[in-house]
């Protein structure tokens, strides 16, 4: 019996840390950003896209200059 006092104890010990630990991250600000993670999965596919001209244009570049020489 004695164990089970012990094991509520632990446990209402964990689930207040854990409010606690909840109630900072919300002061803080940790949850206020709901939109941009939905959105930002769009603007991925376009930086790819940026950093293939980049590609593109040092590989051109890198080429005119062979053929220069």
């Amino acid at each position: 019996m004695d164990i089970l006092y012990l094991m509520i104890i632990c446990s209402v010990s964990l689930a207040v840390i854990f409010l606690i630990i909840f109630i900072i991250g919300a002061k803080n600000g940790q949850f206020e950003d709901d939109e941009s993670p939905a959105v930002r999965m769009l603007f991925d596919s376009e930086v790819e896209e940026d950093k293939d001209k980049k590609r593109e244009e040092s590989d051109q570049k890198v080429d005119n200059k062979d053929n220069k020489k």
